[in-house]
């Protein structure tokens, strides 16, 4: 069932005002993070408040302008679209949190903060987009909008990795764009609103040339290779910014696209017919087991995390491309499991690089000793990546190797077995860094007056999105958890097309 609702355009609205305001009035630290705090938790308060709806199949769209019949900027607010954007909103809050104490004196902070609200701004748009048209514009968008973000330190270093990241992302709207008008011409619409828009008629080669135009478009953000080339050297931004790009915003904007091309654009059931999915899948398959390879020669602490992201975003990828129910229920809690588990990684290096000063696995021994809680976030997130029971990631890999069975390609799960043994080849040596190996020289120790190991900004969102990873693994099925939000997007995934449940 649709209703019109204005919460759908708010949402991302909220985050534009506030970017607004931080530019306008942030060079006051009380107003940049008054706005900054507002913004997330009204954002949030509007995600959650159509949760209830989305439970019992509603879905709320807004039309914000129509430019022709059936083309214009359109916002729907769906199951999958609600599951993106709560993760997101969700993230911001801790974020923005760990980003307060991360930058704490750092340069253009009121820079930083603005696009950073206007990333976010962004990705909820790409969460709520009713057609690919306000898709693409809010992707180019977070496009544009991150490039500040990773050129923040503007050292030479950083201005090439700003290039690159523009050059990958550019050529991949271009792709992007050719899709969407080639889809437009075919199907008549672009909107997400049904379970596949294109049809034989328009021809193999037509579906053909749409299908790759738009995985090549979404799939530079998505990082599948060989498209990944920008999201390591993209490491060289701040913390938060490396954060955002792996848990938040935009590479899970690049696996979002995909899966939208593959059940929204085309359908499940064209591309059983078609078979585009295959060569989809086994490009996942070989990114998971590739990128996670590359990971155990990188030193780099935040290098080893990017090839793992590469690996991970891939799962998304395989997950919607086996084309059956399990699979999907994996692909979409992924987005969720990933996001938080790489934030929690992402947060502690960045803790140990600020505490310590150490950015290199080999410099690590015995932090463990030193950011005792860090590490214990840490170890939690590890652990989900290698599939241990009772963590998020175990969900993920249960219903992604189901869903292979379930789509009679059993060696998938071969691929996600030899996953989860280079995930801990790549973890497990800086945990026994960590914890079984004696310090080189003595930590710094704890300034005059501090209880805690680190900042307390920065300490408390390793710990609530560690907690969280527990928590999406132990409550899986439990009613209200995002696996219920999961199972309503899966169900209209695979709807009839025409309608009807």
């Amino acid at each position: 069932m649709e209703v019109v609702d204005v919460r759908p355009i708010l949402a991302p609205f909220v985050s534009f005002l506030c970017a607004g305001l931080v530019f306008g009035f942030g060079r006051s630290i009380f107003w940049r993070r008054f706005f900054t705090f507002l913004a997330a938790f009204i954002k949030m308060a509007l995600v959650l408040s159509m949760l209830p709806g989305t439970l019992q199949g509603v879905v709320y769209v807004y039309q914000f302008v129509e430019f022709t019949p059936g083309i214009g900027i359109g916002f729907r607010a769906d199951a999958y679209g609600m599951f993106f954007s709560l993760v997101s909103s969700t993230l911001w809050v801790f974020t923005t949190i760990y980003a307060i104490g991360y930058m704490q004196g750092d340069r253009d902070r009121v820079r930083f903060f603005g696009f950073f609200a206007l990333c976010v701004s962004t990705t909820v748009g790409v969460a709520f987009a009713e057609n690919l048209l306000t898709f693409f514009l809010f992707y180019e968008t977070l496009t544009i909008c991150t490039y500040p973000l990773v050129v923040h330190a503007e050292t030479p270093e950083a201005l090439r990795a700003g290039r690159i990241y523009l050059t990958y992302t550019l050529i991949g709207g271009g792709f992007a764009l050719v899709g969407a008008v080639m889809t437009l011409n075919a199907a008549g619409t672009l909107t997400f609103a049904a379970p596949g828009i294109l049809g034989m008629e328009s021809g193999v080669a037509t579906l053909a040339v749409i299908f790759l135009c738009l995985i090549i478009g979404f799939g530079v953000k998505a990082a599948i290779m060989p498209l990944h080339g920008w999201l390591p050297i993209a490491m060289v931004a701040p913390t938060p910014v490396s954060a955002l790009l792996h848990a938040v915003a935009v590479v899970k904007v690049g696996a979002f696209g995909v899966t939208r091309v593959i059940y929204n654009v085309f359908g499940v059931e064209l591309l059983r017919e078609l078979g585009f999915a295959t060569p989809l899948a086994l490009l996942a398959g070989f990114t998971i087991v590739a990128a996670s390879t590359i990971a155990l020669t990188q030193d780099h602490l935040k290098r080893r995390l990017a090839y793992s992201t590469i690996s991970q975003l891939s799962y998304i990828v395989l997950g919607a491309a086996l084309l059956t129910p399990l699979a999907a229920t994996a692909a979409v809690l992924h987005i969720a499991n990933q996001a938080f588990a790489k934030i929690t990684m992402f947060f502690v290096v960045g803790a140990i690089t600020r505490t310590t000063g150490k950015k290199y696995v080999s410099e690590i021994d015995g932090i463990g000793a030193r950011l005792p809680w860090s590490m214990a976030a840490f170890s939690i997130a590890a652990l989900s990546f290698v599939g241990v029971p009772l963590t998020a990631g175990f969900i993920t890999k249960w219903y992604l190797a189901l869903g292979a069975l379930e789509a009679d390609a059993w060696w998938y799960v071969l691929v996600l077995i030899t996953s989860s043994l280079l995930n801990a080849g790549y973890f497990f040596p800086i945990l026994h860094r960590a914890y079984f190996r004696q310090a080189k020289e003595p930590w710094p120790p704890l300034e005059p007056g501090r209880r805690f190991e680190t900042p307390k900004t920065l300490l408390f969102p390793i710990v609530i999105c560690a907690a969280y990873v527990l928590l999406l693994g132990v409550t899986a099925e439990v009613p209200g958890m995002p696996f219920s939000v999961a199972q309503v997007a899966v169900d209209g995934f695979f709807a009839p097309v025409g309608g009807g449940p």
